[in-house]
């Protein structure tokens, strides 16, 4: 079978899906697709477009749609982000590969459809521009921290942590009452930041 870019961004993705952006090597790949390392790089140049392009894919499925008729500006924004957590958490490592894409295309689409949508609902240039950027990023880290995985607890100690940090443990544990997840916690967060 011939290898285009559209193939090679897919088995690409298979890698990832299997083991994360540390799989995703030009000589598994190259393996994969039953080619040279070297015939890769007619398609992608190098390491960074590899994984900007991974980033495409990831980001694909995101729906730009325009606001309904009443939906506030929040609101639609809040489902944007909502969908951007979701693409991300489609695969491992997904908001690494995101953050580390250099010069986005689907990104800039996400940002210029979300900057104008904000901007025809009133809100200043600038503000809109502030506003998606603190969105897109949060949503971004929320997400790299939800893929990092569990902390390394191997000599900690909680009763001393809870005596340092009062506070913290206390707001936690209010926080995560019965039933809550961590998927309210991120709506949560983006509706302080929204508000």
């Amino acid at each position: 079978m011939t290898v285009n870019r559209e193939r090679l961004v897919a088995e690409a993705v298979g890698l990832l899906d299997e083991g994360g952006l540390a799989a995703v090597t030009f000589r598994r790949l190259a393996q994969r697709l039953g080619v040279q390392a070297p015939t890769l790089y007619w398609h992608v140049k190098n390491k960074a477009a590899l994984v900007t392009a991974l980033a495409e894919a990831i980001l694909e499925p995101i729906e730009l749609r325009p606001t309904e008729s009443g939906e506030g500006w929040q609101d639609w924004l809040s489902e944007l982000a909502q969908q951007l957590r979701r693409a991300l958490l489609a695969h491992p490592d997904g908001a690494q590969v995101v953050s580390q894409a250099q010069l986005s295309l689907r990104m800039a689409e996400l940002s210029e459809v979300a900057i104008r949508t904000l901007s025809e609902s009133g809100l200043p240039l600038r503000d809109a521009r502030l506003t998606v950027l603190a969105v897109e990023r949060f949503t971004i880290g929320h997400v790299l921290e939800e893929q990092s995985g569990p902390p390394d607890v191997e000599g900690f100690d909680p009763e001393a942590y809870s005596a340092r940090y009062p506070t913290v443990v206390r707001a936690i544990g209010e926080y995560f009452e019965p039933g809550r997840t961590v998927d309210d916690l991120f709506r949560d967060t983006l509706a302080v930041i929204l508000r």
